[in-house]
């Protein structure tokens, strides 16, 4: 099967513009936590104000799953697009209603109750939103190059959140502390909405993917498969490939939280309380800012190389390196400034392995009837038991001992299930998907013979 360059394009940006808008909203949450929300919401807790200010940042991940398992039910029985713009949508209500949520002190125990409920309608969103964008750019891109379409969804990713923590940092720096407790840390949650109107726009002018077409063409019955049956393929026939699935998702995840959820807490907050030196919110946001920015350079081509040399070196060498280097790298953040940019640096990279190749490695272990829905379920669970949680039991960890090392052990743990998970990986890399016909753009096409005169001809002569 061929697909017009031109839309392989189209359905990329529409993934990718509405997965920075998800993750904007999402992420602004743990950039304004240590520094402003938890004087808002949960003021008078002394040490342990960080961590309930974490734990509702947790409470999304309660929702994750449950949000997998319907979006990724009616993505697998009435296409990818019109969930994907549902989930969208979703988001950027929440993201609106928790900036306006009354502090504490104007309304007691109802605001930290609001933040709770809220924070779980933005989890429930975020269940469906990832694994559909996933779905949806790897069963339109060419089979040749999924991994480099692939790697653009994790290069939006990281834009989302870097333009939550530049927002955040922005307002931080240019409001007195004052009026950012007042009313200032509610302008990043009012931006939610415009960049949720334009993701929504791009997604309802997108056709369905071209294995789902040809899914429904084939086999129009199987939109009514129930979710039983559905449970019944995975437990019978894809076991290893889900849990191989489990395994990368919870490295990848992992480090993705540690750095960009947790980090900021540590560094401003954590460190300060146990006599290091820590240092300001502006600076641990803007290094941040700059660590993500190293990683958007680099990761499309990340992707790419994946096509040429496979999807398992890519995992394996970001698995390798969290077991040798998670340790050291926590150790750096708490010795100065250039030793900070180096363990961020680290983390980073470690990250940029598991993000590049992970969106064009996981769409392929399942079949088109099943593969929204599969994901969206193992992707949820895993997130959340394991990587959603991580800060939170971070930082629980940190104030019970006082054992400052403890993102590191988390950093290593995560290597080592990367490493048992990509050695049973079977490799995908410029194969079909399962349960679609191989699929090439037109921009690989030969080009067409030309007449004398150089005007192209349809048929050779």
């Amino acid at each position: 099967m061929v697909q017009e360059e031109r839309t392989v394009h189209r359905a990329v940006a529409a993934a990718s513009v509405g997965n920075v808008a998800e993750w904007y909203d999402f992420g602004i949450y743990s950039y304004l936590a240590a520094v402003v929300l938890e004087r808002v919401f949960f003021p008078g807790l002394g040490d342990w104000g960080a961590v309930y200010t974490l734990g509702a940042f947790a409470a999304a991940f309660i929702m994750r799953p449950l949000g997998g398992f319907v979006f990724g039910r009616i993505g697998d029985k009435f296409g990818r697009t019109k969930t994907l713009s549902a989930t969208i949508l979703l988001m950027a209500v929440a993201t609106v209603l928790l900036g306006l949520v009354p502090s504490y002190g104007t309304s007691g125990l109802l605001a930290p109750l609001l933040v709770l409920l809220i924070r779980m309608l933005q989890g429930f969103s975020a269940g469906g939103e990832y694994t559909g964008a996933l779905t949806l750019i790897a069963e339109y891109a060419p089979d040749r190059r999924r991994g480099f379409f692939g790697s653009w969804l994790e290069f939006s990713t990281l834009t989302g959140y870097a333009l939550g923590a530049s927002t955040c940092g922005a307002v931080i720096a240019l409001l007195p502390d004052e009026d950012l407790v007042a009313w200032g840390w509610r302008v990043p949650f009012m931006l939610a909405l415009p960049l949720g109107l334009v993701g929504i726009y791009l997604r309802i002018r997108l056709e369905d993917t071209p294995a789902f077409r040809q899914l429904m063409e084939r086999s129009p019955a199987l939109a009514t498969m129930s979710t039983r049956r559905a449970v019944q393929i995975v437990l019978r026939h894809y076991r290893t490939p889900a849990l191989v699935a489990t395994g990368v998702i919870v490295a990848w995840n992992v480090t993705n939280y540690v750095l960009t959820n947790y980090v900021p807490t540590y560094l401003t907050g954590t460190l300060p309380r146990f006599g290091e030196g820590g240092t300001s919110s502006a600076v641990a946001t803007g290094l941040q800012v700059a660590v993500m920015l190293v990683m958007l350079c680099a990761i499309v081509g990340v992707g790419r190389l994946s096509d040429r040399i496979g999807r398992k070196p890519v995992l394996m060498t970001g698995s390798v390196s969290l077991v040798l280097l998670g340790l050291p790298a926590v150790w750096l953040l708490r010795t100065g400034m250039a030793g900070l940019i180096a363990g961020l640096l680290i983390i980073g990279l470690c990250l940029m392995c598991f993000a590049a190749v992970s969106p064009s490695t996981l769409p392929a272990l399942f079949p088109t009837v099943i593969r929204y829905s599969s994901l969206a379920v193992i992707f949820n669970l895993s997130v959340s038991l394991f990587a959603g949680t991580a800060p939170t039991i971070i930082e629980a960890a940190v104030t019970a001992t006082g054992n400052l090392d403890w993102p590191g052990y988390y950093l290593i743990g995560a290597g080592v299930i990367g490493i048992v998970a990509t050695h049973f990986l079977r490799e995908h890399a410029g194969k079909p998907l399962d349960g679609a016909a191989p699929l090439s753009s037109s921009a690989e096409l030969p080009p067409p013979p030309l007449s004398e005169d150089g005007v192209p001809l349809e048929q050779p002569r």
